[in-house]
């Protein structure tokens, strides 16, 4: 029977290419959304993946979605914390509201939507978590120390949940992607990206969604049963650890 995968974030730009490389490896995929309904049913009629919506910043939106998503697919058994939004500003310039909405989408959400599988995945002695962090998160990044906060706490969370789901057969892991070729890159002006991003970046490059969907599957495999509390770096050599 095939396993069924959640991805948070998972209709739109690196969320629908990791709910697509899934699916194609086999899997039964849950696709979360938040608001954006039309691209969501675009996305249903051209993958035939379910889509889900509820907001990964609350608490009871998440077990109530999640109670659905095994009561028609069955037990999850792969989480993909995708998930995420920016509110950039300068610190100085930065409001509460800016910094409260990227921390709980960003960051809380990981609480939200691991904490209700949790028991059901160290029951059945299996679990895979994945959570998209950031090379933003790895080196931070000016006018996102919200954004950078969250993703560096998603490293943490990562490396101490790990710790616990080993003997029980869960592996939990992190990805950082760099610059990517999704829709909120390519709004960049070009000229911006060749000058000021694509010279830091050395294979000379934006990555693919794709690429990122590839870490996942096989993070999510049962080949990866070794790797856990890693964080994989997929930028292009942009920052090395």
């Amino acid at each position: 029977m095939a396993r069924v995968a959640v991805v948070t974030g998972g209709t739109r730009g690196i969320g629908e290419a990791i709910s697509i490389a899934l699916k194609q490896a086999g899997y039964l995929v849950a696709a979360n959304y938040a608001g954006n309904d039309e691209a969501a049913a675009k996305f249903k009629a051209e993958t035939g993946i379910a889509v889900y919506k509820w907001d990964v910043s609350n608490y009871e939106s998440c077990v109530a979605g999640l109670a659905q998503v095994e009561k028609d697919l069955g037990p999850v058994d792969i989480l993909v914390n995708n998930a995420g939004i920016t509110r950039d500003a300068m610190f100085h310039k930065m409001t509460l509201d800016q910094w409260n909405a990227v921390i709980n989408t960003n960051l809380n959400s990981l609480f939200n939507m691991t904490r209700p599988l949790w028991e059901g995945m160290r029951a059945r002695k299996f679990g895979r978590v994945i959570c998209i962090s950031s090379i933003n998160g790895q080196k931070g990044q000016m006018g996102q120390a919200n954004y950078s906060a969250a993703k560096a706490g998603d490293i943490g969370f990562v490396k101490a949940l790990a710790q616990e789901g080993a003997r029980a057969g869960i592996t939990v892991n992190s990805i950082t992607p760099g610059y990517i070729a999704t829709e909120m890159v390519k709004a960049i002006d070009p000229a911006i990206i060749e000058k000021s991003i694509l010279p830091h970046i050395p294979v000379g490059r934006l990555g693919e969604p794709e690429e990122i969907a590839r870490c996942v599957v096989f993070l999510a495999s049962d080949n990866a049963g070794f790797i856990t509390g890693s964080t994989l770096s997929a930028n292009g050599g942009q920052y090395m650890v």
